[in-house]
């Protein structure tokens, strides 16, 4: 299945769902807020429409049938979901606080999911015009660099992301109890950007001891593991397999490296 899918074709639709979201962004625009209060625009309904009908004309021409799992997409049971051998992971725009205050940290994420494990993703952030994007088994890059751009040796500090907007006390907890020969330092951004700043070599680490979903993470996932780097559960200080299509989409607690 894998070897059908262009990782360019993604790319080109996510970058057409952006181009429908900056059309949103530039603009005033609504704010409406889901039942779980998380905001939502008329940017995300664009981008999801763009992007679920361009992996259904891929479908028509690669002759496969891969179900899509999207943010704004409709609720489809795990007695359905079990069963799928690929499906497509989707947030049309991962960072939508960020889209809200106009600072530019949000993406466009489009994972492919074989069974629980993520095999190809492509993150694309339209206002900063930057492209994520990785296939399993053909490396991770930026703007066609490939990643890892820079290592450890190269960083002067010991850089941790954390989240722009979700900051929790478990997190802080753990990056204050982080040893290191470097001076630490904090770097925050919106979306899935963060996991993509350590896959590019430009930070060491990102905890997220909070709540995400696995539409959050899919993509940017695949880039950070493509990259030579780890996504990992993390729970009682134990490191294990970060897995997708649990029968709850929330992510477990998790840590970059």
């Amino acid at each position: 299945m894998l070897e059908k899918i262009n990782v360019q074709e993604i790319i080109t639709l996510a970058k057409q769902a952006g181009e429908a979201i900056m059309a949103v962004y530039e603009k005033d625009f609504e704010v409406e807020f889901k039942t779980d209060q998380s905001p939502l625009t008329e940017a995300d309904k664009a981008a999801h429409h763009i992007i679920e009908q361009g992996l259904l004309k891929l479908d028509q021409q690669n002759g496969t049938q891969i179900p899509i799992l999207s943010e704004e997409g409709k609720n489809i049971p795990y007695e359905t979901r079990k069963n799928w051998e690929y499906f497509w992971l989707v947030d049309p725009v991962d960072g939508t606080k960020e889209f809200v205050k106009k600072n530019g940290e949000f993406t466009v994420n489009i994972a492919l999911i074989h069974k629980d494990t993520p095999v190809l993703g492509v993150v694309y952030a339209p206002a900063l015009n930057t492209t994520y994007w990785a296939k399993q088994g053909e490396g991770a890059f930026k703007d066609g660099q490939k990643l890892p751009l820079k290592t450890a040796q190269q960083r002067k500090t010991y850089k941790i992301v954390a989240s722009r907007s979700h900051m929790s006390q478990e997190t802080k907890d753990f990056i204050d109890a982080i040893e290191t020969n470097k001076e630490k330092e904090l770097v925050s951004i919106g979306s899935s950007l963060k996991i993509c700043l350590v896959a590019e070599g430009e930070a060491d680490i990102y905890p997220r001891l909070g709540p995400t979903m696995e539409w959050d993470t899919g993509a940017a996932h695949a880039i950070v593991s493509e990259a030579g780097m780890q996504l990992q559960k993390y729970g009682d200080e134990i490191y294990s397999t970060h897995i997708y299509n649990k029968e709850n989409l929330l992510n477990d607690w998790f840590i970059v490296s």
